[in-house]
């Protein structure tokens, strides 16, 4: 494809801030070029009827008063339209730009989307190895003489000069290649390589996003890696959390996984151990109720479902109120134990009936015999003791995933050999890695176990139960059954 047979819109917006979803366009320039040369120019300052932050006009010059008498953007908008349509639209950091143009485009009435090229991209590919990438940095390294930096006009006359040269230097066809598979490449964040994208697997796992240092900033998990990162970068989104995750994205790696609870519980390991800056719902997951017990004045051992503050203790706890209440009602049934020392929050109602508000004050338990009760309630409650294991897929036919579970509590995981020579329980442990978990954790898998259950007949390995010597067999038959 020759590069001049499409004509190329290159632009350059200034705005009130870094989100489309929020900010307004003050200033906007576009050069046509015809692949050859710079064939038309247009520039305008914009009124976006919102002040201009300090940093803003400290950064572009421009200021309030400047932009009072200036066209709004709705005013404007068929002429930006006209020129844009049936181009390429060229910018540095392209999807900044277009995103801006695309939302106040669409407010104004205009549906319009055009394919897209980066020159931070482009430049990547065709001069590799810079040292920044930033408009001024390649401007410096390339001896591009900028004017007016941080102004619509001067920064597009800059990304034109950018632009020939990257022309002129393209002796791979880059361009070509480029606007060839612009639909996926060019969705991607700017300072992400194609590569390192096509080079992710279609496996279960878990991925890492990286900055321009190589510090880790999000982490998720997938059971299509490759999918899941993709759709990340998709849609058209305009706010400036996403806008600034995107920017901050240099590289990928990732860690394959058997399952999608091997994942789940990587993910969870992983963001505990490294802290990422745009992992924000998985550092809150606590509990948020617990259960429990106290000597009221009465002499009473009480027991009470309430929202637990921050470090407390108490006898079980859980992640909504609704849950609390099932565990509770299901004791107190099962137990016998006396609703009038059994306290829920005002949110959940519980039936009565008069013999209840009689039984109040008249009837009372033997208070030794009672407590006695309770005491035994509570420690059943704290008494999960059983130890087993999950054994499932592993990342190949090579080996089986495997999550050790102790006393009640997530314990480790890893991958053990599908020929595994073990025969005890203590040599699948020196197997898997030693992990410390938390309740979320051992929530998750308490949800596979009850899904497997109906999938797949799931048999609990209780450690206690087992004959050393035979430790071998039912684990072999929960590899079949998984």
């Amino acid at each position: 494809m020759s590069k001049g047979l499409r004509e190329y819109a290159i632009v350059d917006i200034e705005t009130t801030g870094g989100s489309a979803e929020r900010s307004k366009i003050t200033e906007i320039a576009i050069a046509i070029h015809n692949g050859v040369e710079e064939i038309e120019r247009w520039e305008i300052l914009v009124n976006p009827q919102q002040p201009i932050p300090p940093a803003i006009f400290g950064l572009t010059g421009i200021s309030d008063d400047m932009v009072s008498a200036a066209p709004l953007f709705s005013e404007i908008a068929e002429t930006i339209y006209t020129l844009l349509k049936d181009r390429i639209f060229v910018a540095h950091n392209v999807n900044f730009d277009y995103s801006f143009i695309k939302h106040q485009l669409g407010e104004a009435g205009w549906q319009w989307q055009a394919p897209k090229l980066c020159t931070v991209r482009l430049a990547r590919k065709i001069k590799p190895g810079l040292p920044s990438y930033s408009l001024g940095r390649l401007c410096d390294v390339l001896n591009i003489r900028v004017q007016d930096r941080h102004r619509a006009g001067g920064d597009v006359t800059a990304t034109v000069a950018l632009f020939d040269l990257l022309l002129a230097a393209d002796s791979e066809m880059v361009f070509s290649q480029m606007l060839r598979k612009n639909g996926s490449e060019q969705r991607l964040p700017a300072n992400l390589s194609q590569n390192t994208f096509d080079n992710l697997p279609i496996t279960a796992g878990v991925y890492y996003f990286h900055d321009r240092s190589g510090k880790v900033i999000y982490i998720g998990k997938a059971i299509n890696i490759k999918k899941r990162v993709a759709g990340h970068f998709s849609g058209h989104n305009i706010q400036a959390k996403r806008q600034g995750f995107l920017q901050e994205i240099y590289d990928i790696s990732y860690e394959r996984c058997g399952t999608e609870l091997m994942a789940l519980l990587l993910e969870c390991l992983e963001i505990n151990r490294l802290w990422p800056k745009y992992n924000r719902a998985l550092k809150r997951v606590e509990p948020k109720f617990g259960l429990v017990s106290y000597i009221g004045m009465d002499g009473y051992q009480h027991l009470s479902l309430t929202k637990l503050l921050k470090h407390q203790t108490c006898i079980q706890s859980f992640y909504s109120l609704r849950e609390g209440a099932a565990v509770f009602r299901k004791m107190i049934n099962d137990l016998g134990l006396d609703i009038r020392f059994c306290h829920f929050p005002l949110e959940v109602r519980l039936p009565q009936t008069a013999n209840d508000l009689v039984r109040r004050i008249q009837d009372l338990p033997d208070q030794e015999l009672y407590n006695g009760k309770v005491a035994a309630a509570v420690e059943l409650a704290q008494a999960d003791t059983s130890s087993y294991f999950i054994v499932d897929r592993g990342r190949d036919e090579q080996e089986k995933s495997c999550i050790w579970i102790e006393k009640g509590k997530f314990y480790g995981m890893g991958y053990i050999p599908s020929e595994s020579q073990s025969t005890s329980w203590a040599d699948y442990k020196s197997e898997l890695q030693r992990h410390h978990g938390n309740e979320y954790m051992m929530q998750l898998i308490e949800s596979f176990l009850v899904k497997s259950t109906s999938r797949h007949q799931v048999i609990t390995i209780d450690a206690e139960q087992l004959d050393e010597a035979a430790i071998l067999k039912p684990i072999e038959l929960r590899m079949k059954l998984l």
